[in-house]
């Protein structure tokens, strides 16, 4: 099978494509026949080593790329049930969809329901439910909270921005260019600030009357994760869960109490897709708001598998306007 595997950690280059063998499925797991991988920036992180000490992520050299996929399934391990050959199922955090067979503990493959097409049910797994338990468990959204949402017109930035409006929140975005400030305000943000041009920090308190407010969802990092926390409420809280500008390599404990005694929280997706109940109720959810036209899914590029390491400069260079999928089949 053709399949997208590094040998050391570093730049786009280091991926290639090549012939090896398929995997066979191990006890628990399913083989599925891959026909689109979600691009993420866990994929990113993996390629480029920021991950290699992860304890929850590991990143074994040699190895394949790819978190999230969708296909059907085409051969079952010992010991699975619930499934069979020939179903349409989609999965994230299990490594390897950057490949034309990929094997999934079945406990995260999600069964496709008919009516959701392969790119909305890949683009609704890693990134769908990121935005799910980061506005539903990180922080519980209530009707009246304010969130500030950065790269608000990125894959997951629009569809947390919805999923926030779901719950009945106030919407603040960051973008970078006034076509993606357009982009924000169509998912629903309620006020949209211009990063490059507007001090967010300074804008987030006027248009909070010097409240601040309830939440700052942050997947940029370094660039910006002093001026979120400056950004917040007394007893507001930080969820910093991305670093597309560079990882934050620690935070002095005072800043949050010289902040408004403010909380801070780094989570990963996994611990908030622990089971496969947690995981269908998540997806669940974003499935049906898809089918009723709640949740609009916006698929920027769609690049074939050999051009990966195009897409991955693409993303990194926050290009995207919403999600990057790879064509495998």
């Amino acid at each position: 099978m053709r399949a997208i595997r590094i040998d050391r950690f570093g730049a786009p280059d280091e991926m290639t494509l090549r012939e090896i063998d398929a995997p066979a499925p191990g006890p628990g797991e399913v083989q599925v026949e891959v026909s689109l991988a979600g691009l993420n920036f866990i994929d990113i992180y993996m390629r480029n080593g920021t991950y290699a000490k992860s304890q929850t992520y590991r990143t074994p050299l040699p190895m394949g790329l790819g978190m999230e996929g969708v296909g059907r399934v085409s051969a079952l391990g010992e010991g699975v049930t619930g499934v069979a050959p020939g179903d349409r199922v989609a999965w994230c955090l299990s490594r390897g969809s950057y490949a034309q067979y990929a094997c999934v503990p079945a406990w995260r493959a999600v069964p496709v329901p008919g009516g959701v097409s392969d790119e909305v049910a890949v683009t609704l797994m890693l990134q769908g439910c990121t935005a799910h338990y980061l506005a539903h468990s990180a922080f519980a959204l209530e009707p009246g909270d304010t969130c500030l949402v950065h790269a608000a017109a990125g894959g997951v930035g629009q569809l947390l921005t919805q999923v926030a409006r779901l719950r009945g929140a106030r919407v603040i975005a960051t973008v970078g260019s006034e076509e993606k400030a357009a982009i924000a305000r169509a998912r629903g943000a309620d006020e949209v600030i211009l990063y490059r041009t507007q001090d967010f920090r300074d804008e987030v308190r006027r248009l909070t009357g010097g409240r601040g407010v309830d939440v700052v969802y942050d997947s940029v990092g370094i660039d910006t994760i002093a001026r979120s926390i400056r950004s917040l409420r007394r007893r507001g809280t930080c969820i910093l869960y991305g670093a597309s500008s560079g990882p934050v390599p620690s935070i002095e404990p005072i800043e949050l109490g010289e902040a408004g005694s403010v909380f801070f929280t780094r989570p990963h997706l996994a611990d908030y897709t622990a089971d496969r109940e947690e995981i269908l109720r998540r997806t669940g959810d974003l499935f049906r708001w898809a089918g009723e036209g709640r949740l609009k899914v916006t698929i920027d590029r769609v690049f074939p598998l050999e051009e990966a390491a195009d897409a991955h400069r693409f993303l990194e260079a926050g290009e995207s306007r919403g999600k990057l999928l790879l064509r495998v089949r």
